[in-house]
């Protein structure tokens, strides 16, 4: 009998639960501020716009880091100056590309050309956990040569740094549009 009242409390309380229901999906919400462009001028022999969003630092050479401290990212740009060795420029700048093919799940290249302003070069888009999302190389094609890498201080979570990566592209294709040779330097 003191069995049959334990079963009959413990059946009270397990049948006092609610029935369980599935959590619903989650979004992030992300708010990105509105981008105002202006130009950076400096003793580089090159400039372009740039996002009100970025910190800029300078590095010796004409190579600059621009910082988005609020999305822990970084584009590095790089300078070199072409000296009969353009194809090794191009052979390398692509070498660098490759090099996400392990952790990459896509690879996206786009082409550009302007003729009017003598800027002429490619970008790749690198979906997956890859350590660069964003690369892209611009050039003169006889004097002037510029590397750039978008990177995140964070282990690469493709799905989770997305939505950042997008934003950061529109600055990216700002600079690849807006991009002017200054000078020659002196090698």
């Amino acid at each position: 009998m003191r069995n049959l009242y334990l079963l009959l409390i413990l059946l009270i309380f397990a049948s006092c639960n609610e029935d369980p229901l599935p959590k619903p999906k989650a979004y992030l919400s992300l708010n990105y501020p509105t981008t105002i462009y202006s130009t950076r001028v400096e003793m580089a022999p090159y400039s372009f716009e740039i996002s009100n969003q970025m910190a800029v630092k300078e590095q010796p050479n004409y190579w600059l880091q621009l910082n988005y401290p609020k999305l822990k990212a970084s584009i590095n740009i790089t300078y070199r100056p072409i000296q009969n060795n353009l194809k090794e420029l191009l052979i390398e700048s692509e070498k660098l590309v490759y090099k996400h093919v392990v952790k990459a799940e896509e690879i996206n290249p786009k082409n550009f050309e302007n003729f009017d302003k003598q800027v002429f070069g490619s970008m790749h888009e690198i979906s997956g956990n890859a350590a660069s999302q964003i690369q892209f190389h611009l050039t003169d094609s006889t004097h002037h040569f510029i590397k750039g890498t978008l990177s995140f201080y964070a282990k690469p979570n493709y799905d989770s740094i997305l939505p950042a990566v997008d934003y950061i592209k529109k600055d990216i294709m700002r600079l690849i549009e807006t991009l002017e040779w200054k000078y020659t330097p002196k090698n």
